[in-house]
């Protein structure tokens, strides 16, 4: 015999060694799968992860359990996919806030970029001022200015009083313009007006600020017939004068419509407020002082003494996010106002230019280039979903950028705005120190802070500036003051850095790329045209622009010069990435490849190589056209990046923790696997989260639209689709990705363990794009329909889940997919009720979304076709009927997968159509189909345990056998109004009955009869169940008759009603002695009927076993009737009282019980001797001297209570009794011993009732019983002579009458019966000589005359008879 050797007991520790030679646990993997291998769609249940390895040791084996060892991670593909996606969403939603990476000091890190290949931005197309614009300004008198509404693609121009926009996109723009008022234009200013105060068709609305008024002009789209599509300019008639302010500056607030102005002849700050109608107190239009006081008299009066130069609002900036309007005025102060919600504005902060360059003084020196005396140019809002703690960013003429924050009592930030409220300078983002390419700071001094403190001039003379989100920074700088040409710097935060986490040698996080543009002519205005699209409206992730780089619009800018529009357009790494790739050189593409990972990690790298091997790399042509790259060499650099630079999975030795880790879980993936997730969750970001409807009331009615745009979807599956064939067409170059062949590859046996969890990783994947590509043309595919009217023909249960389901639910959990299973069914459902051809609908659908609409789907939307068919037919029956089986034989073969609801409509419409018989047969066929195993019956057999996994089949099957009973129920309500046969022949209902109960009949599926039988007995239909012909009804009734007796007696009745009699007497004979709830009369019945059953004569079987159970059926039934005498005496008795009565009345009136128990519990205990008899003679009892002594203790118990009555005489009593009990003993010789009877009677007789009772009483009691007059003779001749006392002497006479007395009847039935005399010559012989002997002492014994002529007459009569 063989022993287990104990393995090497191993300490915990913190990990494993994969090498250590010691044995390893046996840890299940999952085996190499080809991505194309057909998988099902995800079972999103809990499961029991956890399992326990049963071993055996020899008992001196120290046992170590390994019990807690645990399997591998049971997640569906679909699953497994979906958690590293959101991981992937995780990761990049931990980008830094702005004021994590421009931390309080200053930072001064550039990279700029000497070649268009690296540049952050480019020149993405340039547009002429058309020469009409030309030729107005050469009419020109006054004034002329240019401007941008970049929003809408439009550039505008003002000559004098008129006002010129154009689209500056198209070839042949069409000048949009106005005339209509006299002063010449000192600003202009594209604004979102309030809404309802405009027609819904006026989106934007224009303010003019002329020398003399402020007015509104409308701006949208002309709703009249033939109108233009473009835009159009519409008369609002809403002005107000504002002479003498020599507006420069206008704003507006786009979250509530406000519009705020400043001019050039005070500092102070105006509203404009317009409404719909006049008020009371208010017109349509009027300008409102925000900023008047006495303040402002006393400013004019000591700037007027002085002779200083006069202050003036020089910008307005409103950030909408945190209701706050800042200023900045011709002396660089800032001003900061919260805009209430009641209307007004109310001032919180005045910030002069000396506090400003006060608070950066200790975050680096004042120098020729950043001191008081240097103006601000410009000022930039940022948002609070970018930075939770800056609000705004102060540009000076140098360049330098100034970040503030507004402080609230010391408190950082300042959220509610509420107490002392200031702004302090917290950051200072330097000029670059040089313009030279590559790293401005190293080029210079290997002391970055030296350089910072000294004057920087490279941006000196900005005298425009701007900072759009998430921190793209635009500065026009000009060579010097009449300079007719400006150079733009343009830089931005570098997103890949800033989300890599900081390592040893990396350059700073606060490196900003940069480069230089030419624009050849002087900027008039900038624009953002196309804002950017944060991948969350979070601080913590906002900044990241590579999240949105596949998914949103790339930002873009819009610089209006003195030649025309120019567009500035961000570039994405990816399209960087194809620069560099299209550059060529193996040597120098490796090398820029090994920068980028450098720079950005390898992971980041891995995702924009297979971006770009996707084609998702974009490039400006020379017509200045965005093209996608699809040039086969970038394409190949790509692909080879991908899989060259992919990396190695690994085993994380720090996820161990202990053996019970499954080795496989524990594999960190390749970079190429966390790549592939980062791309994928890119190109997904804006659907993932998002729900795939809403709905919406429109003037057509209640429609629901999709979520997300379908050409957005259509982008979204494209993408999915290049990566699908991507990963078909490298699948063999991939490791990982080309199956077992991989694992010939693996040297050891953790290189083995990580191939497996690398392909598992990457599989999961793989399923997952291509199941989403499906799933989004599901999606295509529903829109496509009339949504709003598929949501009535889903279940209830269904209806508010469109509504809710993501896109991520949809395409990775079980509700999702059940979801788009129903809506399947409603897009069908609501073609076959307009008559379409189900099947090319189906098809369409299968092609399509496959995992939404299989095989399967489609031949059960054929049936429903011909089920639908069927009822369209009416009346033609052939024609329906061959309908109708087509339907049934579509159904049947997919009867496995046939959804509850579909089979639900077509056994509905079965019946209603008296296709009976099909509607049972599919319903048992589904059953049986989902239920092959027959789990559903080992359950019911298993005595159906709680919290058994088969319980589910049960209740499945339980649902098919419901709807047979509901058919069972027509099909009885169809026969019940009409007879079944018409001449001879039986009706169509009466023959569509007799089909439906021949499925049944015909069924051997158990769990249905078991069902079916107990329906019919909830029913109550018993004879219906007696009445079935089937082979199972006796073992349906034997299974249930231990559980209740009404079973129990359906099966006595079966065997009794198909004439197998014992069978029923056993029954019969088990229900008598069952432990059920029965009364003693009741058991008494169940006997008396087995007795019967067990008597009637059966051929066949064994005559012997047969006998054997008439006799076990006879001895318990006479114990039965012994406990119901016992039962009917104890009622009557008066000793027993209250509960104690009720308790033994309870156990006698029950089980029956054993004859012991009942003699000596009952029947002695209480003193009812005659009962004692009985029971002597059941138990076949024979001590002569008990039996005697019982006798004598009843008659002595009759005479007590005859005497006590007095109702009767005590010698009737006794006779009655004596009669009775002689009766129900059967005069037997044990219990009913006649010699001892017949000698008590005579000695009571004499004693207690002579003179009162008749003569012979006591012998006609034996008489009456038919006990042998012979017996009595010779008993009395016994006594006669003997003489024992009380009949000695004279008193033998009353023995002597009663012997005369039995001879005479002896003599007088012998002879009326014409046989001997005496029965023999012999017997009369010996009666004549005893008769002679009595006569010879008749004087002694005292013998009366009558006794002795009796006795003569006799002697006389036996001689002649003898001769």
């Amino acid at each position: 015999m063989a022993t287990a050797i104990p393995q090497t007991p191993a300490r915990p520790v913190p990990g494993v060694w994969p090498q250590t030679p010691a044995t390893r646990p046996m840890i299940p993997a999952p085996s190499f799968q080809s991505p194309g291998t057909p998988l099902s769609r995800p079972n999103i249940t809990p499961r029991d992860t956890s399992a326990s390895l049963v071993t055996t040791r020899s008992a001196e084996t120290p046992a170590q359990s390994q019990s807690s060892i645990r399997q591998p991670e049971s997640l569906e593909p679909l699953e497994r996919a979906a958690r590293t996606i959101n991981e992937a969403f995780a990761n990049e939603s931990r980008f830094p806030e702005v004021e994590n990476y421009l931390a309080q000091g200053y930072s001064a890190d550039y990279d700029i970029q000497g070649s268009t290949t690296w540049a952050p931005f480019q020149k993405a197309g340039a547009y002429k001022i058309p020469d009409e614009i030309f030729e107005q300004y050469n009419n020109a008198q006054l004034s002329t200015s240019m401007g941008l509404f970049a929003e809408l693609r439009y550039a505008w121009t003002t000559i004098d009083n008129a006002l010129y926009m154009w689209d500056y996109t198209a070839p042949k723009p069409e000048l949009l313009g106005f005339e209509g008022q006299p002063h010449s234009i000192l600003a202009v200013k594209l604004v979102k007006p309030r809404a309802g105060v405009f027609l819904p068709h006026i989106t934007h609305a224009i303010v003019l600020a002329t020398t003399s008024e402020v007015l509104l002009l409308g701006l949208g789209t002309d709703p009249s017939p033939g109108a233009s599509a473009g835009l159009s300019l519409f008369q609002t008639g809403m002005s107000t004068s504002t002479k003498g302010l020599d507006i420069s500056v206008i704003a507006g607030s786009t979250k509530t419509g406000r519009i705020f102005f400043g001019g050039r002849s005070e500092n102070e700050l105006y509203e404009l407020s317009y409404q719909q109608e006049d008020g009371w107190f208010s017109s349509r239009c009027s300008k409102i002082c925000h900023t008047a006081g006495v303040a402002k008299s006393l400013t004019w009066t000591w700037d007027s003494l002085r002779g200083a130069s006069k202050e003036y609002v020089e910008q307005i900036v409103v950030d909408d996010t945190r209701d706050m309007l800042y200023t900045l005025s011709s002396l660089s102060n800032i001003r900061a106002f919260h805009m209430e919600s009641d209307g007004t504005l109310r001032k919180v902060i005045d910030k002069p230019a000396v506090q400003i360059y006060a608070n950066i003084g200790h975050i680096i020196s004042q120098n020729e280039t950043l001191n008081p005396r240097v103006p601000i140019v410009a000022i930039s809002a940022i948002p609070a979903s970018e930075a939770s703690r800056y609000h705004l960013v102060a540009t000076t003429a140098t360049g330098y950028r100034i970040y503030l924050s507004a402080t609230s009592s010391g408190y950082y930030p300042a959220s509610g705005l509420s107490g002392n409220i200031t702004m302090q300078a917290q950051h200072v983002k330097t000029p670059p120190v040089t313009s030279a390419p590559g790293l401005s700071l190293a080029s210079v001094s290997s002391d970055p802070s030296s350089s910072a403190h000294v004057p920087i001039k490279t941006l000196t003379m900005t005298r425009l500036a701007a900072r759009y989100s998430p921190g793209y920074f635009f500065a026009f700088v000009a060579r010097d003051a009449n300079a007719q040409v400006d150079q733009l710097f343009v830089s931005a935060p570098d997103a890949g850095r800033l989300i890599r986490p900081a390592e040893a040698g990396q350059p700073s996080r606060s490196t900003e790329t940069a480069i230089w543009l030419s624009l050849g002519s002087r900027a008039e205005d900038i624009g953002l045209v196309v804002p950017y699209s944060p991948p969350i409206a979070n601080p913590a992730g906002y900044g990241n622009d590579l999240a949105v780089q596949f998914d949103k619009p790339t930002p873009e800018v819009a610089v209006l010069t003195n030649t025309g529009v120019h567009i500035i357009k961000r570039r994405r790494l990816v399209d960087i990435f194809a620069a560099v790739s299209r550059q060529g050189g193996s040597e120098g593409f490796q090398n820029e490849v090994n920068n980028l990972i450098r720079a950005y990690g390898r992971t980041e790298t891995l995702a924009t190589a297979l971006a770009v091997a996707c084609g998702q790399g974009v490039e400006v042509t020379k017509d200045a056209y965005s093209a996608r790259v699809n040039d086969p060499e970038v394409l190949e650099l790509a692909r080879k990046t991908f899989i060259e630079y992919g990396g190695k999975p690994s085993i994380n030795q720090n996820s161990i923790t202990d053996k019970s880790v499954p080795l496989i879980d524990a594999v960190r993936p390749s970079p190429r696997h966390a790549a592939t997730a980062l791309y994928l969750s890119r190109v997904l970001r804006s659907t993932w989260r998002n729900v795939i409807a809403v709905e919406a009331i429109t003037p057509v009615g209640y429609q629901i639209n999709p979520a997300v745009p379908l050409k957005k979807l259509r982008d979204v599956q494209e993408a999915l689709s290049s990566l699908q064939r991507f990963f078909k067409t490298n699948k063999s170059f991939i490791k990982g990705l080309s199956g077992p062949d991989d694992l010939s590859t693996a040297s050891t046996k953790d290189d083995e363990i990580a191939l497996k969890g690398e392909h598992r990783a990457l599989h999961s994947l793989v399923k997952f794009t291509s199941d989403t590509i499906e799933g989004l043309s599901f999606i295509l595919v529903l829109f496509d329909e009339k949504v709003a009217e598929l949501i009535p023909l889903l279940p209830e249960s269904s209806r508010a889940g469109i509504l809710k389901v993501t896109f991520e639910e949809l395409f990775t959990t079980k509700t999702g997919y059940d979801l788009a299973k129903e809506l399947v069914k409603a897009i069908v459902n609501r073609n076959i009720a307009k008559g379409s051809n189900v099947e090319t609908i189906a098809e369409a659908l299968r092609r399509k979304c496959g995992s939404f609409c299989s095989a399967d789907d489609v031949v059960i939307f054929k049936a429903q076709e011909q089920l639908k068919r069927a009822n369209e037919a009416g009346g033609n029956a052939e024609f329906s009927r061959n309908l109708l089986n087509e339907s049934l034989k579509l159904f049947e073969q997919v009867a496995h997968s046939l959804p509850m609801d579909y089979l639900h409509s077509a056994v509905k419409q079965y019946t209603e159509l008296q296709f009976y018989a099909g509607a049972i047969q599919l319903a048992l066929r589904v059953a049986h189909e989902k239920d092959k195993a027959n789990e559903a019956l080992s359950w019911m057999a298993d005595g159906r345990p709680d919290g058994d996994g088969r319980k589910a089949k049960f209740d499945l099957r339980t649902q098919c056998y419901d709807l047979i009973h509901e058919v069972v129920v027509a099909v009885d309500r169809s026969t019940e109004q009409g007879p079944s046969f018409v001449d001879g022949k039986p009706t169509l209902a009466a023959t569509r009955r007799n089909e439906a109960y021949d499925v049944i009949s015909r069924s051997n599926d158990e769990a249905f009869l078991t069902n079916l039988y107990d329906w019919y007995i909830q029913q109550g239909w018993y004879d219906r169940l007696l009445a079935t012909e089937s082979s199972f009804i006796v073992t349906y009734l034997q299974r249930k008759s231990s559980e209740d007796i009404t079973y129990a007696d359906l099966l006595w009745k079966y065997y009794g009603q198909t004439n197998q009699f014992s069978e029923a007497a056993k029954i019969q004979l088990q229900l008598a002695r069952s432990p059920f709830p029965l009364s003693l009369e009741k058991r008494i019945e169940y006997l008396s009927r087995a007795k019967a059953n067990a008597s009637t004569y059966t051929p066949g079987g064994n005559r012997k076993t047969k006998q054997a159970l008439l006799l076990e059926i006879s001895d318990l039934l006479d114990i039965a009737i012994i406990q119901d005498e016992i039962l009917q005496r104890l009622r009557d008795d008066d000793r027993l009282v209250g509960d104690r009565k009720k308790d033994v009345l309870d156990r006698v009136n029950g089980i029956i019980l054993d004859i012991t128990s009942l003699f000596n519990d009952f029947a002695d205990n209480a003193g009812y001797y005659d009962i004692c008899l009985l029971i002597y003679q059941a138990a076949d009892h024979r001590d002569a001297s008990q039996i005697k002594q019982t006798w004598q203790q009843l008659f002595q118990v009759v005479h007590d209570k005859t005497v006590a009555q007095g109702e009767i005489q005590p010698f009737e009593a006794m006779a009655e009794t004596v009669r009775s009990l002689g009766s129900k003993l059967r005069v037997s010789e044990t219990t009913f011993p006649v010699d001892t009877l017949l000698l008590i009677l005579e000695k009571y007789s004499f004693e207690q009732q002579r003179n009162v009772a008749p003569p012979h009483w006591v012998v006609d009691i034996f008489l009456d019983l038919e006990i042998a007059h012979e017996r009595l003779f010779e008993v009395l001749e016994t006594v006669f002579f003997t003489g024992d006392p009380p009949f000695m002497g004279t008193n033998r006479k009353y023995i002597a009458s009663d012997l005369v007395y039995v001879v005479g009847k002896w003599f007088h039935d012998s002879m009326r019966a014409g046989t001997i005399i005496f029965g023999s010559e012999a017997g009369a012989a010996r009666v004549a000589e005893t008769l002679q002997v009595v006569l010879q002492q008749g004087k002694s014994a005292g013998l009366d005359d009558e006794t002795v002529q009796i006795c003569r007459a006799v002697i006389e009569q036996v001689g002649q008879l003898l001769g």
